[in-house]
């Protein structure tokens, strides 16, 4: 038996309160996220506080969703949430994607 198993099952739209759609747009999976200082004092619960958690270091959507075991647009969502609350920024973009950061953002999205 597995496991992961005996895990109760959340359907996304709980997650998300029902939305399908980002409060903030522009959004990508290559986005880098990072939390702001008084983030982990925050009254956030579940995968909120697990995100604010993950970003505290540089952290991209797309590895998000794989550390949550949760789908890229639930991600999307609650991201743009916390975002919203200034929780969460965004940060700055490279210029250019470099050939490794397109390579691991493409093994992120493959193992979602």
């Amino acid at each position: 038996m597995n496991p992961a198993d005996d895990d109760p099952v959340v359907r996304p739209f709980m997650l998300t309160g029902g939305r399908t759609q980002p409060l903030h747009d522009g959004l990508r999976i290559e986005t880098q996220l990072r939390s702001v200082p008084a983030a982990l004092s925050a009254p956030l619960r579940f995968e909120s506080r697990r995100i604010v958690e993950l970003c505290q270091a540089p952290m991209s959507v797309a590895d998000l969703a794989v550390a949550l075991h949760a789908p890229l647009g639930v991600v999307r969502v609650i991201v743009a949430d916390l975002i919203t609350q200034g929780l969460i920024r965004v940060e700055a973009a490279p210029d250019v994607l470099t050939t490794a950061l397109i390579e691991r953002i493409r093994d992120r999205v493959r193992a979602l």
